[in-house]
């Protein structure tokens, strides 16, 4: 080797991560450029200054400073509603229908198309100037005015403008991806239109969208449900565009149905008047979106911009790359603490997959296992505190139980799902002989060490929050100091790196912008028919006093919804749904949700339809259903604690420190041993037998009982002393005469 290329080696190794956690462009996504990509980037950042100055008063300062209070866009309704508008509109610029190539030319448009687009333009445009107007002039569709008032300039326009460009957007031919779409902007502008009605009769619709819904108020909602649909659809795939279109469809056929989903049937203007207000889509969802969710994207993004996430991941090389399987070790912490953060499976399958499942590859790890202990890795990071992907403020806001209290309640859980992973693939490396990366392919760890004060945002954020902080002053502070901490290395964030960490968070909080609404209108469906409180008393008749046949029950629930379902939605419906019953059961409400969690978060990895497996199939080119099956295999922790706490709430920090202290420590043994059975390897190779009487007494040894504790600990002793030698035949015979 040249001493010129000997030199090139440490740039290289110093960051192995790097690009790691970039944006990931979709097959979907626009890349504008020119003028078209400064006006998109500056209303992305517009989109998120303004939650992230709203959610910490600054909002509150300029209006009071500029006297501007005829509408309060901080106020609770018409936040969420600039949230959704906002998002919608962002979306279906950035958006397409269908897929985008980079090197595709523009067609021209056909007839259809232009007709498509100038019915539907000049419509949208006459309820915006309509909405516009009303709002400007403070003229109200208040109860008791005209079923026909400004129906024909609003009502109608709207929601024929909208199906026409919708169409006009289904049937367009592949497009440059950086070319703007005139029909996808009719779409956005749409968004705004309902947004701006919306936000005009808030007061009113507060107190009559139950009882004297306006028509418009119908068609203004039924335009926000189709719009939010097929964003929802675009940005996350037609599982939850389906099981939303079946729980609207129960609205209107309920009347018709048996037993329990039987319900007395609404007319369409206040069905869909119900649905967009605060007990549907402006309902718990979008508030945590429109806030907590939010708030930490904006904190990955800057994390993203100012390359700590690259730091971490460099640091778990330094630290596990060169152990036995390095490569899995790291991707169990590295998509750990970015799946916290980002808060998406497959997504962060997508991102750190591509670095560490081809070194997987590398040392030794098949394609489906590499691939599946990604997808591990990256679910669990939803379930390990202090961030939870967002899943702890859900918790707490449907709950109303402190988001401090959620952080500490899932401590032990998550350091043994994680501890499981982890003995996961070190007995997979002992049992296949496989060596770590070369010293010499991984960053130097002394020159981390030096950099380890990029963990600061992190600690910030814990401290801030067990200090007594607020969750948004606690998320700000880490925000800052991630900025702050950049400015000690050579990716330093000024105010070009801070624009961009706030655009690209616009971005990133799209989906969830979306799903979460979608989640909101079945939430909406389920509280105005009271489907949920039945569904619940239907789950204590079939169990009946059993809570073990309930949790099960629930747990089916939870993975069937979270098929294909973000867990943000997945979570938030079989809350609804299932944790009511649960509750009036007698289960503790904590123990109750954080079960249902569990399992909405697990969907991710379990067979037949895992979308993180598939992510890290696709990345390892390995068949997908094995992939599942074996991430399921790998994740099998997650699957076994939630009935565990549910018998001992030790594990969820409850009572006394001395059982918490005890529980945690047998099932951390409880833990070795699952994985032991699972990977066949205990202090040597175990036989098929062997595994199912040691996976016996590891659940025993999780389960934190006494008798279980001395069940678990003689199976272990038994299988050491047969492994090695001690306890024969031969040897049994002679101790017995």
């Amino acid at each position: 080797m040249s001493q010129s290329s000997a030199q090139e080696v440490p740039a290289e190794i110093d960051n192995i991560a790097e690009g790691v956690d970039n944006e990931i462009v979709t097959s979907n996504q626009r890349v504008f450029a020119g003028i078209v990509g400064l006006v998109v980037t500056a209303l992305c950042i517009l989109y998120t200054v303004f939650h992230v100055g709203a959610m910490n008063g600054l909002h509150d300062r300029l209006t009071d400073l500029l006297g501007l209070r005829s509408i309060d866009l901080t106020e609770p309704w018409r936040y969420r509603l600039v949230h959704v508008a906002g998002g919608l509109a962002l979306g279906f610029i950035l958006f397409s229908a269908r897929a985008l190539h980079d090197d595709s030319t523009d067609a021209p448009y056909s007839m259809l198309e232009k007709v498509l687009l100038a019915l539907g333009g000049g419509l949208i445009l006459l309820a915006f100037g309509q909405a516009v107007l009303m709002l400007a002039t403070g003229d109200r569709i208040v109860t008791g005015a005209p079923a026909d008032k400004y129906l024909m300039t609003f009502g109608y326009p709207l929601i024929g403008g909208t199906v026409l460009a919708l169409a006009a957007s289904w049937i367009q031919p592949i497009r440059n991806r950086a070319r703007l779409s005139w029909a996808d902007t009719l779409l956005a502008l749409a968004a705004i239109v309902v947004g701006v009605y919306i936000i005009g009769h808030a007061d009113l619709l507060r107190t009559r969208a139950q009882v004297f819904p306006h028509t418009n108020d119908m068609w203004a909602s039924i335009a926000g449900i189709i719009l939010i649909l097929e964003l929802t659809r675009r940005l996350a795939g037609l599982a939850l565009v389906i099981i939303v279109g079946v729980f609207l469809a129960y609205g209107f056929v309920g009347p018709w149905l048996p037993g329990i989903l039987n319900h007395r049937g609404y007319a369409p203007a206040r069905f869909f008047g119900f649905i967009y207000t605060d007990n549907g889509i402006l309902g718990p969802t979008t508030a945590i979106s429109s806030t907590y969710i939010i708030l930490f994207i904006t904190f990955a993004a800057f994390l993203q911009a100012s390359r700590v996430g690259e730091y971490f991941i460099n640091f778990a090389f330094a630290a596990a790359g060169g152990t036995r399987g390095g490569p899995a070790k790291v991707a169990v912490f590295g998509s750990a603490l970015m799946g916290m953060i980002n808060g998406t499976s497959a997504g962060n399958v997508v991102s750190t997959g591509s670095l560490t499942i081809p070194l997987m590859k590398k040392v030794g790890y098949r394609p489906q296992t590499a691939a599946s202990v990604e997808a591990a890795a990256s679910s669990g990071g939803q379930i390990l505190p202090p961030i939870m992907g967002a899943g702890a403020f859900i918790m707490a806001e449907i709950t109303g139980i402190a988001y401090r209290d959620i952080v500490i309640a899932a401590i032990i859980p998550a350091i043994l799902y994680f501890t499981s992973v982890y003995f996961m693939v070190d007995k997979e490396a002992l049992k296949k002989g496989m060596k770590g990366l070369p010293r010499d392919m991984l960053p130097r760890f002394d020159v981390l060490v030096r950099r380890v004060f990029l963990f600061i945002p992190i600690l910030i954020l814990i401290g801030a929050l067990f200090m007594g902080y607020s969750v948004i002053r606690a998320g700000t502070l880490a925000m800052a100091s991630a900025a702050v901490v950049s400015w000690f290395t050579p990716h330093k964030m000024l105010v070009r790196e801070i624009l961009y960490a706030f655009e690209i968070a616009a971005r990133m909080s799209l989906q969830l912008v979306a799903v979460c609404a979608a989640a909101g209108i079945i939430v909406g469906v389920i509280a105005l028919t009271g489907v949920g409180t039945r569904f619940s008393s239907m789950l204590l008749g079939l169990a009946g006093q059993s809570q073990i046949l309930a949790l099960v029950f629930a747990m089916l629930v939870a993975i069937i919804l979270g098929m294909g379902m973000p867990t943000t939605a997945a979570y938030a419906v079989a809350a609804a749904v299932i944790a009511p019953g649960l509750i009036r059961m007698g289960i503790e409400p904590l123990t109750a949700h954080f079960f249902i969690f569990y399992y909405a978060v697990m969907s991710a990895i379990t067979p037949p339809v895992a979308l993180a497996a598939y992510a890290g199939a696709a990345i390892a080119q390995s068949d997908p259903m094995r992939t599942s099956v074996e991430s399921f295999k790998i994740g099998l922790a997650a699957f076994i604690v939630p009935f565990i706490f549910f018998f001992n709430d030790g594990l969820l920090m409850q009572g006394a420190w001395g059982n918490i202290i005890h529980v945690f420590f047998t099932a951390l043994l409880g833990i070795y041993l699952l994985a032991s059975a699972v990977q066949g390897w205990l202090f040597g190779v175990i036989n098929w037998p062997m595994r199912i009487f040691v996976g016996l007494a590891a659940i025993a040894m999780i389960s934190g009982g006494l008798i279980s504790d001395l069940i678990g600990l003689s199976v272990a002793a038994l299988v050491f002393f047969l492994q090695k030698g001690v306890l024969t035949p031969k040897n049994i015979v002679k101790g017995a005469d």
